[in-house]
């Protein structure tokens, strides 16, 4: 499975948290989409965007496992659908259902702020039993 991510999948700490791997990459942009601040929460949101161009990665080579696992990482806020991508090709990405801010999220201040304590979420979180909700939200 190829997968368009653009916030907290495109750091390989949190890739190697929750896959034990960081799946082949390479830089892909979806038009008409922006990376959106959410309330609440470190992590963005995929929001249609008239004009917009989101960049992020296509990761290639999920298997069954780990695409139920993302899956489950996601929280419900999302759903997994098909976009385009700015070189014509199609891939599913997550997209956020509800509300967003106005201004887009930053993965540098992410990763300035954010990235250690979110990573060692992410390994807590992979390593409970049950996947019963997404890690990290903003506490």
């Amino acid at each position: 499975m190829d997968l368009f991510v653009y916030g907290t999948l495109l750091f390989t700490e949190v890739l190697t948290a929750l896959l034990d791997r960081v799946p082949a990459r390479e830089p892909a942009t979806a038009v008409g989409w922006r990376v959106a601040a959410l309330p609440g929460r470190l992590y963005p949101g995929l929001v249609p965007h008239r004009g917009g161009a989101a960049t992020g990665m296509v990761i290639s080579g999920l298997d069954a496992a780990e695409a139920r696992l993302l899956d489950a990482y996601e929280d419900s806020g999302y759903r997994l659908t098909g976009i385009a991508l700015a070189d014509g090709r199609s891939c599913p990405s997550y997209v956020w259902r509800t509300e967003a801010l106005a201004e887009d999220w930053s993965p540098d201040g992410f990763a300035a702020d954010h990235l250690a304590g979110y990573v060692t979420e992410c390994a807590r979180w992979r390593a409970a039993a049950e996947w019963a909700c997404p890690p990290c939200t903003d506490r």
